[in-house]
């Protein structure tokens, strides 16, 4: 008789990015769900990958990650927050973000802790709660802004309440921490045991002269905070999974328990080339308005289909809501445009646990011009 397994994530199958992006692939669409580049990297990034390559760095690098890319990720970090940060005790060097997250998650978490979870909510933060044993606690986000609702978060601190995860920019609706968010939060866990989670992989993703209101600009959120960037959404090489966790050093050293038994050591060619690339702050700093360009072209060009625009700040993505065009649900509606017009989108609500459909789907407009346009030339047809 073969063994069985007790499944940890019963409810789970695979994620809606590998159900559309498989639908993509089968109907040749044009995939704007997903959320990757389709333009090029920068070639001066890829030849230092290739320096470092035929230079013999191959093998393992420390288990913190690469002492010179620490070094120049704590000099970033001083230069955009004025943060002074130890790059020996408080940067760990990770595979992705997302492992970042799920890191600092298993770090933390016990059996019955709480996490608070603001939804629409990027689509790991549930399950990585939940393998570790904890709660997840959901928050709606107000639609159509996506503004949090502090009396609501008020109202949901409980002594267990462990957690409290964010994002900004946020993924999927590009919503961004404002001041007054971060007086709130700080207001909630003065004095408490809750630690922060703040997924900051779009850091640098952020439009129209909005302020990146990150947990290392403050101290009092920073002594509590885990806070997670990706390489792969600054440097568009999203395939190469490379990011960082930035921490006080007593809980980083409890992250690194963890870390040295799961990952151990990154990609090692490629630290070395960051660690190079990185000193050019104008890659970074210019990120923003670049593809604020693609967020504002891609708006132009959907003003001839009939989806309207909700407000996005940063990342990636615009939501786009298709009301008074279907009463189709959001998934229906998704894999519709998919196979009948070749364009692959993700249904917002499967951000939300109970699926919530407020008839909004998400597109991804970090994408070639051309690509952006023949998308809409599409999109019109409906």
């Amino acid at each position: 008789m073969s063994p069985s397994i007790t499944s940890k994530l019963p409810s789970i199958g695979p994620t809606i990015f590998t159900v559309m992006s498989s639908l993509a692939v089968e109907y040749k669409a044009i995939n704007l769900g997903q959320g990757f580049p389709d333009y090029p990297i920068s070639e001066e990034l890829i030849s230092l990958v290739s320096q470092h390559l035929k230079a013999g760095h191959n093998q393992y690098v420390h288990m913190n990650g690469l002492p010179s890319l620490r070094n120049v990720i704590a000099e970033k970090v001083f230069g955009l927050y004025q943060q002074q940060i130890n790059a020996d005790k408080e940067i760990t060097v990770t595979p992705g973000g997302t492992y970042a997250i799920y890191t600092a998650l298993t770090t933390v978490l016990q059996a019955g802790d709480e996490v608070i979870i603001f939804e629409p909510a990027y689509d790991s933060y549930i399950p990585n709660v939940k393998i570790n044993g904890a709660v997840p606690v959901l928050i709606p986000l107000t639609y159509p802004d996506y503004k949090i609702d502090w009396d609501e978060v008020r109202k949901k601190i409980s002594s267990k309440t462990k957690m409290i995860m964010l994002n900004s920019p946020h993924n999927p609706t590009g919503a961004v921490l404002s001041k007054e968010d971060i007086k709130q939060l700080q207001s909630i866990v003065a004095g408490t045991n809750i630690f922060i989670l703040s997924d900051e992989v779009y850091e640098h993703l952020i439009f129209d002269d909005m302020q990146h209101e990150s947990m290392l600009r403050y101290p009092d959120l920073l002594e509590r905070s885990f806070v997670c960037f990706s390489f792969g959404k600054v440097y568009h090489c999203t395939g190469w999974k490379l990011g960082y966790c930035i921490a006080p050093a007593a809980l980083t050293n409890e992250f690194r328990k963890v870390h040295q038994f799961n990952c151990f050591s990154c990609n090692s060619p490629m630290q070395f080339a960051l660690a190079d690339f990185l000193k050019h702050k104008e890659s970074y700093i210019m990120l923003g308005k670049f593809l604020q360009n693609k967020r504002d072209y891609f708006m132009k060009l959907m003003t001839q289909t009939k989806f309207t625009p909700l407000p996005s700040h940063g990342s990636y993505f615009q939501l786009y809501s298709y009301k008074g065009m279907s009463n189709e649900s959001e998934k229906d509606i998704a894999i519709r445009l998919t196979k009948d017009f070749g364009v692959a989108t993700i249904p917002t609500s499967a951000f939300y646990k109970n699926g919530k459909d407020d008839k909004v789907l998400r597109f991804c407009f970090a994408k070639k011009e051309s690509t952006l346009e023949e998308a809409v030339n599409r999109l019109m047809r409906i």
